[in-house]
């Protein structure tokens, strides 16, 4: 889709793209100051593997103020991106033919990954109905004696759903059953939240031993491109993840771990006005989208995407071309409307079409309105 949405671009055609997966704000100034100043004071070196000690012991405060989660430092392992720290604690954890439950949609490298590891993903779906959330009856019964790993997001990428801590409770009582299962929770996207706090599966004490998070720097502060996350996990998965890491990248960009302590120790201001300006754009997209015939859409607490069901159009022709699922309608959208948006099948979910809403509402509007007039063309 991004390769077809650039020939379409350098043929003069105006495309909105909203397949970005990235906030399209910039990083914020004092932390873009703390990366010069770091380059001046000679931070140009080789860092500790798991990261600076001054950014892990920065990290474990956030967690500890933030989250009301108690993390020594030497629990906290820093690497590049929050994917390679899900990639470390799965190669870590997972052996060949092991189970890795993966309720759908859910971000494309989860399932990729497994299989790199050589185990098994075993998928729980969802529907736009239940809000994209699981239930802890699906949960127990995907559980089977090959079960290694339950992986999932809250904020989810690519829905937007959001767990609130009855949910996460109800998820919990089905682990107490099972604790030979680990826990990999990515919270990247958990300050971009709309409801009243982050809830974290990590709160509850009986499987926190268990737990994985995983979060990092790209979409809270728009650092995407710094290549910063981490992990947080008891001491054994973190010496492995550590001695992983030592072997395939080391420690992660030095300048980007003293951004990284900047942005921790700056406070979230310019975060909160971010997620503000995105929760505005929610609301005028989802207005939008509620008006389009036969789409089925619900409104996504957290990150800042819309998964809507489109099988409706499914069937429906326009111009010798026939709709057969949401990659087609996908590909439709951008040759008919010249508006870009992913197709489900990479997330799991053949039904929906992923839409960020990281663009200006002036783009929003105007791409909302292409995509009915296109839309409506489908008989």
């Amino acid at each position: 889709m991004a390769k077809m949405g650039r020939e379409l671009a350098a043929k003069g055609i105006d495309v909105i793209n909203l397949s970005f997966g990235e906030p399209d704000f910039n990083t914020p100034k004092h932390v873009k100051e703390a990366a010069k100043k770091a380059m001046d004071d000679n931070y140009t070196y080789y860092t500790p593997v798991p990261g600076y000690p001054e950014l892990r012991k920065a990290v474990a405060a956030k967690l500890k103020n933030e989250n009301g989660l108690d993390y020594d430092f030497s629990q906290i392992v820093v690497s590049t991106g929050a994917k390679q720290s899900i990639a470390n604690v799965l190669f870590c954890l997972v052996n060949p033919g092991d189970e890795v439950i993966i309720p759908t949609p859910y971000w494309v490298s989860y399932s990729e990954v497994v299989k790199l590891v050589e185990g098994e993903s075993v998928f729980i779906d969802t529907t736009v109905e239940q809000d994209f959330k699981i239930t802890p009856e699906q949960l127990e019964a995907a559980i089977t004696p090959k079960t290694k790993v339950f992986l999932f997001s809250s904020p989810c990428n690519p829905t937007g759903s959001v767990y609130n801590k009855a949910e996460l409770e109800g998820l919990v009582k089905v682990f107490e059953k099972y604790p030979e299962i680990y826990i990999i929770s990515d919270e990247i996207y958990e300050h971009i939240n709309f409801v009243d706090k982050h809830e974290s599966i990590a709160q509850f004490e009986s499987v926190k031993d268990r737990v994985v998070i995983i979060n990092g720097w790209s979409k809270a502060f728009a650092m995407t491109g710094w290549r910063l996350g981490y992990s947080a996990s008891n001491k054994e998965i973190a010496a492995a993840c550590d001695k992983l890491q030592g072997q395939i990248t080391s420690g992660t960009s030095s300048i980007s771990q003293r951004a990284g302590i900047a942005a921790y120790e700056g406070g979230l201001e310019t975060v909160l006005e971010m997620r503000e300006a995105f929760r505005k754009r929610r609301d005028v997209v989802y207005k939008l989208m509620s008006e389009l015939d036969g789409v089925k859409v619900n409104l996504p607490d957290g990150a800042f995407y819309f998964f809507p069901d489109v099988t409706y159009y499914f069937g429906k022709s326009y111009n010798g071309k026939t709709i057969n699922d949401a990659d087609e309608l996908s590909i439709y959208l951008l040759e008919e409307a010249h508006v870009s948006t992913v197709g489900g099948d990479s997330f799991g979910d053949k039904k929906s079409i992923r839409m960020s809403y990281a663009a200006s509402e002036e783009k929003l509007v105007e791409a909302m309105a292409r995509i009915k007039a296109a839309l409506a063309k489908l008989s």
